[in-house]
């Protein structure tokens, strides 16, 4: 008897995980619009309160009540948005409240009421997908897809959600305004000042032209190195941050631990590297070198491995149907697919690379950058304007013969 009823649990464990799932991606979905409705609602409310300090009591704060009571207003109003209306995170998911047959606002109220303890009957969805919660079984009201659910067109003023973006854009452009004191005024009316400034850059001081083109050599060879070594590592990296490469529990971990890390070098700023590595090793252009070789990878990786999970999954599984091994299938099933894109995007990488070299200059990077940064610490914009010329050339040309090569890999 044991035995049998141990074969029959064994039997239906993988029908009970595919209604777990289930379930669970519908409690998923549910909680996901209220979580989006929910920090929209919440951004609103900080951003027109810092709009409504700065501008009538010149106090920069973006609360105007108590945290809990905002976190109050901020649920009510969500909970009321969904129940009476068609909320973002709704429209973003694809969702509609299905109407009863005699459909009125009592019936929207009492859901409303019973919104508030949706988590609480929503659990059973988790073994049972076709149940019905609590406060949609008592208010008539059901939670469906847009495609069960009929719908009129109409302007998109009559619509809450859109009326809803409409007012997130304003306000977050007010704010915007505000925070970052834009002044039109001051734009139009004080370009003036600047003239001499412009005057100097436009007569550059053409006795230092053979010194710029020494650093800018040095600029253009920081970029070439940083660029090749970031190859010689994003390249075999790229295969294991390709998600259709990746299988099995150790595939996977390796896959997210590449992902991660990409992501975080990315975040950084090689202007930051850059500062690291001259504490780490010296001034000059081999901390440069560094900062966009660090950079370089997680980029490169991103952009290569993103072009691996976009090929063609035939000429692979042809080449694996005839026997042939891991190393096989990826020589003469995936690299013919990406040689072109990964030229491709190699050179796009050195174009951005001897641009960030110029920038990474500036703290102390080495190359043109740094000798740029050191005339406009004294006010030379003679010597400056001729530095700035030099590299308004090179990168243009580079940027021309970079396209141009771009252009016949693609």
């Amino acid at each position: 008897m044991k035995d049998r009823y141990y074969a029959g649990f064994m039997t239906d464990k993988p029908q009970f995980l595919k209604k777990f799932a289930r379930g669970f991606s519908l409690i998923r979905r549910r909680l996901f619009v209220s979580l989006t409705d929910l920090i929209a609602l919440l951004y609103l409310w900080t951003m027109t309160s810092y709009a409504v300090n700065a501008l009538f009591y010149h106090v920069k704060s973006y609360s105007s009540l108590p945290w809990w009571v905002m976190l109050i207003v901020v649920v009510e109003a969500t909970a009321l948005w969904e129940n009476f209306g068609v909320s973002i995170g709704m429209r973003l998911l694809g969702l509609r409240l299905s109407p009863a047959a005699d459909d009125n606002l009592a019936r929207h109220f009492v859901r409303y009421l019973l919104w508030h303890f949706s988590p609480f009957f929503l659990l059973p969805l988790l073994w049972r997908s076709d149940y019905i919660p609590l406060h949609e079984r008592v208010s008539g009201l059901k939670t469906v897809r847009v495609s069960e659910v009929e719908e009129t067109p109409r302007p998109w003023y009559t619509r809450s959600w859109s009326v809803g973006m409409v007012v997130i854009l304003v306000v977050t452009l007010v704010t915007a305004s505000l925070i970052t004191k834009v002044d039109l005024r001051a734009l139009f009316t004080g370009a003036s000042k600047t003239a001499p400034v412009w005057n100097k850059f436009l007569h550059p001081d053409l006795s230092i032209v053979g010194d710029g083109v020494s650093l800018l050599i040095v600029t253009i060879y920081m970029a070439f190195m940083a660029t090749l070594f970031a190859v010689i590592v994003a390249i075999p990296l790229s295969f294991f941050a390709a998600r259709n490469l990746t299988h099995g529990i150790i595939g996977r971990t390796i896959y997210m631990i590449v992902r991660i890390s990409i992501s975080i070098t990315r975040s950084i700023d090689a202007i930051i590297w850059a500062i690291i590595f001259l504490v780490w090793v010296r001034v000059g252009a081999f901390p440069g070198v560094l900062a966009l070789f660090v950079h370089s990878i997680a980029d490169l990786t991103k952009l290569y491995s993103e072009r691996l999970e976009s090929i063609d999954p035939g000429p692979v599984e042809a080449i694996r149907a005839t026997g042939a091994n891991r190393l096989q299938v990826i020589l003469y099933g995936i690299i013919p697919q990406i040689v072109n894109p990964y030229l491709s995007f190699t050179l796009y990488r050195w174009d951005i690379n001897v641009r960030m070299a110029t920038i990474i200059g500036i703290v102390g990077g080495g190359g043109i950058g740094q000798r740029l940064i050191q005339y406009m610490k004294v006010w030379d914009y003679r010597s400056a304007g001729t530095l700035m010329l030099l590299i308004m050339i090179t990168v243009w040309i580079i940027d021309y013969t970079s396209s141009r090569l771009r252009a016949r890999l693609s």
